[in-house]
C-alpha cells in the first residue's frame, strides 16, 4: 500500500534516510533531525512531501519529493529527492508503486516532469529506472554549493538595493 506520509511517519522516514545514506556510502552526510524533517513536511508552508510504502503495517520504503518548475514548458514538475525501499522488501514492487504514485500526481495536476538523480555506480537502480522508460540526462551535470563555498558566495552578494527578492520559506 502506498499512502501520503503523516507526522507519525517522521521517525521512520528519517531512519530510512539514514539507511539510504549508508547504502550510498555517505552516512556522515545525514544532518537532518526529526524536527527539521517534520517542519519541512508538515510545517505551515511545507517544502517537501513524502509517500510511504507499507508492508503489513510497517514502512517498507518511501519517496520524498518537492515541486520544481520548467521555464521551457511553463509548468511544475516533481523532483524526487529520495526513493528508498528497504532491502528485505526489494523486488516486491514497492519502488515501482511509489514512482507510479508520483507519476499519477504529475498527470492529475498537469505537471510535465518527474525527475531525479542517481549515482553513476548504482547499476541496480539505473536498470530499474530504464526499465520504467526513464532516460538519463547524459548531457547534464549536477552542481552543488554547500557549507563554506555556499557561505563564501553569499558573503560576496551585495546587500541593500540589490538584495534578493526571494520570499522566505
Amino acid at each position: 500500500m502506498i499512502r501520503p506520509a503523516t507526522p507519525g511517519d517522521v521517525p521512520e522516514i528519517l531512519a530510512m534516510v539514514r539507511e539510504l545514506a549508508d547504502y550510498e556510502n555517505a552516512p556522515q552526510e545525514v544532518r537532518s533531525t526529526e524536527e527539521q524533517l517534520h517542519q519541512a513536511l508538515f510545517g505551515e508552508r511545507p517544502a517537501a512531501y513524502a509517500h510511504v510504502a507499507e508492508h503489513d503495517g510497517r514502512a517498507a520504503g518511501f519517496a520524498l519529493w518537492f515541486l520544481n518548475f520548467s521555464t521551457w514548458r511553463g509548468k511544475h514538475g516533481i523532483y524526487l529527492e529520495d526513493l528508498f525501499v528497504r532491502p528485505r522488501y526489494r523486488g516486491e514492487g514497492y519502488g515501482k508503486a511509489l514512482l507510479a504514485e508520483l507519476a499519477a500526481i504529475c498527470v492529475e495536476r498537469g505537471y510535465q516532469r518527474l525527475e531525479w538523480s542517481v549515482l553513476d555506480w548504482n547499476e541496480p537502480a539505473i536498470g530499474f529506472y530504464k526499465g520504467l522508460g526513464a532516460i538519463p540526462m547524459e548531457e547534464w551535470t549536477v552542481y552543488r554549493l554547500t557549507d563554506e563555498p555556499l557561505r563564501a558566495l553569499a558573503g560576496r552578494q551585495e546587500r541593500g538595493a540589490g538584495a534578493s527578492a526571494t520570499p522566505p520559506l
